[in-house]
C-alpha cells in the first residue's frame, strides 16, 4: 500500500508574483506537486514555468502532465529535464504522452499518425531520455530516431532519473507505462475524432479495475514499485455527494449518479478517496 498524494495541475498566471503566490499556496496546503500542462493553447509554458517553481519553493514536487513528445525531440528535452531536476534539487517529475489533439498537431505543420504510430514513437522517446540520463553516450537507431554518440549535460539529480509518468486511457498506453515507466497516469478519458470529442464513459469504477488489472499484468515484476496516478477532472466539498453527482451526470451524460460518487475521476464529498491500489 503506497500513501496518497495530492497534486494540482496549475495552467496560468498574468505575473510571475501570481504564479510564485499559487506554487507557494499549494506547497502551504501541503499539496505533494505541482504539475504543468502542454498544449499549443493559453498555457504557461511547461519547463520556464517549472523552473520559476523550483526557484519559489523547498518541497513541492513539480513536474509535467503530460508533455506531447512529437512536440518535442528527445535528445532537446532530455537535457531540458536534467536541468530543471537540478534546479529544483531533485524535484521533477517528467510526464510524458504521445499526442492525442489533431488541431494541435495541424497549428504547427505536423502529421496527425495513428495512435499505434505515436505510441510506437514515445515508446523510443522515453528509451532515448532514460538512456540519456545515464550520463553514458548513446547511440540508437530506431523507426523514428536516430542519435549517434550523444550525451547531455547536466545529469539529473535524481538516480537512476527523475520519475516518469505516462499518462493516457488506451490499452497500448497503458501497456507502454506499465512497462516503462514509475508513474502510470490513469485518465479515463477516451478522444474522439482527433481530440475534438472526449468521452467519459471509462469513468465507470468497472473499467478502472479493468485498467488497472491491465498494468499490473504488463509491468510484471515491476507491479509492486509503480504508482498509479488518477486524474481528477472535478471535486466538489459538499455534505450531498448525491445532489453533487446527479448534477454533474447531466453533463456527462453517458455516467449516472452512482458511476460517478464510483470513480476516482471526481471527488465528492467531504471524505473524497477512493482507494484504487496495485
Amino acid at each position: 500500500m503506497k500513501p496518497f498524494r495530492f497534486g494540482a495541475n496549475v495552467y496560468r498566471a498574468g505575473s510571475q508574483a501570481e504564479w510564485v503566490d499559487k506554487a507557494r499556496k499549494l506547497e502551504d496546503l501541503g499539496y505533494s506537486a505541482l504539475t504543468v500542462a502542454d498544449h499549443l493553447a493559453d498555457l504557461l509554458s511547461p519547463m520556464p514555468a517549472l523552473a520559476v517553481v523550483a526557484a519559489a519553493t523547498t518541497r513541492l514536487r513539480i513536474g509535467t502532465m503530460v508533455l506531447n513528445n512529437d512536440l518535442r525531440h528527445p535528445v532537446l528535452l532530455a537535457p531540458e529535464a536534467a536541468t530543471i531536476d537540478v534546479l529544483s534539487d531533485g524535484r521533477l517529475q517528467l510526464g510524458l504522452g504521445a499526442g492525442h489533439m489533431k488541431a494541435e498537431y495541424d497549428a504547427a505543420g505536423l502529421p496527425f499518425e495513428p495512435a499505434a504510430t505515436r505510441v510506437e514513437r514515445l515508446a523510443e522517446a522515453v528509451t532515448i531520455i532514460k538512456r540519456l540520463f545515464t550520463g553514458e553516450p548513446l547511440t540508437f537507431t530506431g523507426r523514428h530516431y536516430r542519435v549517434i554518440g550523444h550525451t547531455i549535460y547536466p545529469l539529473p539529480v535524481q538516480r537512476p532519473h527523475p520519475p516518469i509518468v505516462i499518462g493516457g486511457n488506451a490499452p497500448r498506453v497503458l501497456t507502454l507505462a506499465a512497462r516503462e515507466a514509475d508513474i502510470v497516469g490513469l485518465t479515463g478519458i477516451t478522444f474522439k475524432r482527433g481530440g475534438a470529442e472526449s468521452d467519459v464513459t471509462d469513468f465507470k469504477a468497472a473499467v478502472v479495475d479493468q485498467c488497472v488489472e491491465l498494468v499490473r499484468q504488463a509491468a510484471g515484476d515491476r507491479s509492486e514499485r509503480l504508482e498509479l496516478s488518477a486524474l481528477v477532472l472535478r471535486v466538489v466539498v459538499t455534505d450531498d455527494r448525491v445532489h453533487a453527482a446527479e448534477e454533474l451526470s447531466r453533463r456527462w451524460t453517458a455516467l449516472n449518479p452512482e458511476d460517478i460518487l464510483q470513480s476516482p475521476y471526481a471527488l465528492m464529498g467531504r471524505s473524497l478517496v477512493r482507494e484504487y491500489m496495485l
